[in-house]
């Protein structure tokens, strides 16, 4: 009975897939094996540090899109490995915080944030145009795309960068055999529901038009991973390339990865000695009053579920 029981503790979409997930981590290579959180929302930040241990970097240059306030995402953590980029971010508070939480590496240039709602129309301008001028004449190694929604023809839009590896959001409510994604809509907003994104086989075809290898899942089936097919080999990856040898479901609501240590309230890249919070504030007064605005935001947010649990 215990091999029947999800790897959630609850089986997900399907026993088949838990099996398919557990026969694939058999393999050595099998990328779920070295998955693990610091700052990303899953076990992502260890799966792209194993990729990058196999394919190399040249530039250390990434470039995301839907990113929040910048604390959990996917290039957070490589800031912490002496990466730089590039962050589009459509909400104009989130981009506020990270202006504070992210100050020390906002000042030496490491990182750049843009308030902008994509659309598979302005991804190009907006890449080109705020990309730094220093590394425009090469190839970013990182794109991650996460936009719940339009992910797929924001990708396709992209003609301007062919980054080495690529991470994009796909619905894993579906099997890995459907052909399946939204219809365009430029002001598209997730509200929640399944109406999100494309299937894992929508993304792997549109990889394979666009000279990508689909080389793995994360585990809570939220994100995959395409590596440029020039850099690809069966040596390095599973030699199955496709959706049905890869696919991991939707298991976010059951299974749940949490960073070891204490939560994050600012980045901890590029501090200066002896300055503590004023790293991240012009003066006292301003720190002050933003841990009032964090508390009242808490305590809105604790309201809100309790009264969401008694409906």
């Amino acid at each position: 009975m215990a091999e029947n029981k999800g790897l959630s503790g609850t089986i997900v979409g399907g026993l088949c897939w838990d099996r398919l997930t557990r026969e694939r981590m058999r393999d050595p290579l099998a990328l779920e094996n070295f998955g693990y959180k610091v700052y990303s929302e899953n076990d992502e930040d260890g799966i792209i540090q194993e990729i990058f241990k196999r394919i190399g970097t040249e530039t250390k240059e990434f470039i995301e899109f839907g990113v929040q306030n910048g604390l959990e995402c996917n290039t957070h953590f490589l800031l912490h490995h002496g990466w730089h980029g590039l962050w589009l971010e459509g909400d104009a508070n989130s981009c506020k915080e990270i202006g504070n939480k992210f100050r020390p590496v906002l000042k030496h240039g490491r990182l750049k944030v843009v308030n902008a709602f994509i659309t598979r129309e302005n991804i190009d301008e907006l890449i080109n145009k705020n990309r730094n001028t220093e590394h425009k004449d090469s190839m970013p190694d990182f794109l991650c795309i996460d936009i719940d929604g339009n992910d797929c023809y924001v990708w396709e839009a992209i003609k301007s960068i062919k980054p080495r590896l690529v991470c994009i959001e796909y619905n894993g409510k579906f099997p890995p055999d459907l052909d399946w994604k939204q219809a365009y809509d430029w002001k598209h907003v997730w509200d929640k529901t399944d109406w999100q994104g494309a299937s894992l086989k929508a993304v792997e075809l549109l990889g394979r038009e666009k000279g990508y290898v689909l080389v793995g899942t994360n585990l809570t089936g939220a994100n995959a991973f395409f590596v440029r097919e020039d850099l690809y080999s069966q040596d390095k990856f599973i030699k199955s390339d496709t959706a049905e040898a890869l696919y991991n479901p939707y298991r976010k609501k059951r299974l749940r990865f949490e960073a070891p240590g204490h939560a994050a309230r600012y980045c901890l890249v590029g501090q200066e000695e002896n300055k503590g919070v004023l790293n991240y504030f012009d003066n006292e007064a301003e720190y002050k009053r933003s841990r009032k605005k964090e508390k009242r935001k808490r305590l809105k947010e604790l309201i809100r579920k309790k009264i969401l649990k008694g409906s």
